[in-house]
């Protein structure tokens, strides 16, 4: 019986010698594909969201973030959470604009295409947690192809009848949903005239 321990100890310390060896190889290479593979991963991630700004200002070619914090003196209860610069071979093409305002379910996030005119290219809506077929009709194209064209001034929500050039059409059922996405577009607005005209 005293013969069988060391045995049985030795094996069990070649076993987790083997263990030890296996898992610091493998440790290793998962390393070494980290370090292969996070540059490109990061590069991925700046092409995805260029191309989701380009939905927005289509004339820009590339993009450049803004420095620096940003508030509407009109909507300081606002946030604006990013702002870049959208370029073209000859310049300055317009801005994209986030804002979060608060919708029914929470966080909306609103990005808004301006150009150097001051007329709003496009809208988009990001990530957000509206009611299903209601306010998360905000996402669909009826609702954002509202906003496209008109002028970098204070919009306003209107429930029924024709929108005038400073109005849009609120989504039936999502009023708080409607003005949410309208206030934060005015916030985008605003920053824009002021802070980056």
């Amino acid at each position: 019986m005293s013969n069988k321990e060391p045995k049985i100890k030795n094996e069990i310390l070649r076993l987790g010698l083997i263990l030890f060896v296996i898992t610091a190889v493998a440790g290793g290479l998962l390393g070494v594909v980290n370090d292969i593979t996070s540059p490109i991963i990061a590069q991925k991630k700046v092409e995805a969201a260029n191309e989701s700004r380009r939905l927005v200002l289509k004339d820009a070619q590339d993009f450049k973030q803004v420095e620096g914090t940003f508030t509407s003196e009109m909507y300081p209860d606002i946030p604006v959470d990013e702002v870049y610069e959208g370029t073209n071979g000859s310049g300055t093409v317009g801005y994209v604009i986030k804002t979060l305002p608060k919708g029914y379910g929470g966080t909306i996030e609103v990005i808004v295409g301006i150009g150097q005119d001051g007329a709003i290219e496009a809208i988009t809506i990001g990530n957000m947690a509206e009611t299903p077929g209601l306010g998360a009709k905000s996402k669909e194209p009826a609702f954002q192809n509202q906003f496209a064209g008109k002028p970098a001034g204070v919009l306003s929500v209107i429930k029924s009848g024709t929108p005038g050039e400073s109005d849009v059409l609120a989504i039936s059922g999502a009023t708080i949903t409607s003005n949410a996405v309208t206030l934060g577009i005015n916030t985008a607005i605003d920053v824009f005239n002021t802070k980056l005209k």
